[in-house]
């Protein structure tokens, strides 16, 4: 053997050892659960820089956006622990919101109904997270809001030019 074959012969023992030593210390496992977010999350942003290269077409958007926004909300999660995902479930649909959007918006015409559906998902999504993160208190704030609403419109104040005073029944 030359001497040559026994310094590659060397690396490679030498880089099997280092592997097996840094396992048996949990390096290896420490990063697979740290960093497990990044396999959904690199693969939109991928995705993304496809085809704003223009080396993909537009459908590739659809899944982007759903890569990338899961992929950051399992982030997040991953770091401040998975509690979080008790408020924020709704940013499952926002995900899907934010691919039909982009889809929407680069995709060729005749996609209005799917921008109108993505908008309405999206704010959707907006709203539920506002009442999770809200708790049982949202229940009080929407019932004071339909309370609001109800008297605004009893008191004439939803008709234009129609402003009745309310007397009480007498």
């Amino acid at each position: 053997m030359s001497s040559k074959n026994d310094m590659k012969l060397g690396v490679y023992i030498a880089a099997a050892g280092l592997v097996i030593l840094l396992g048996k210390l949990g390096v290896f496992g420490f990063l697979g659960r740290t960093l497990w977010p990044l396999i959904i999350l690199v693969p939109g942003l991928i995705l993304h820089v496809l085809f704003f290269t223009r080396r993909a077409s537009a459908s590739v958007l659809i899944p982007a956006g759903i890569l990338t926004v899961y992929g950051l909300l399992f982030g997040l999660c991953n770091t401040w622990g998975w509690d979080l995902m008790r408020h924020l479930w709704p940013a499952l649909l926002l995900g899907i919101a934010v691919g039909l959007y982009e889809y929407s918006l680069y995709a060729s015409a005749g996609t209005r109904g799917l921008t109108t559906t993505s908008v309405i998902l999206g704010l959707l999504s907006l709203v539920l997270i506002i009442f999770t993160l809200l708790g049982t208190g949202a229940l009080y704030l929407l019932g004071a809001v339909l309370v609001a609403a109800g008297l605004w419109l009893m008191l004439g104040r939803g008709r234009p030019g129609s402003r009745k005073k309310w007397n009480g029944g007498w």
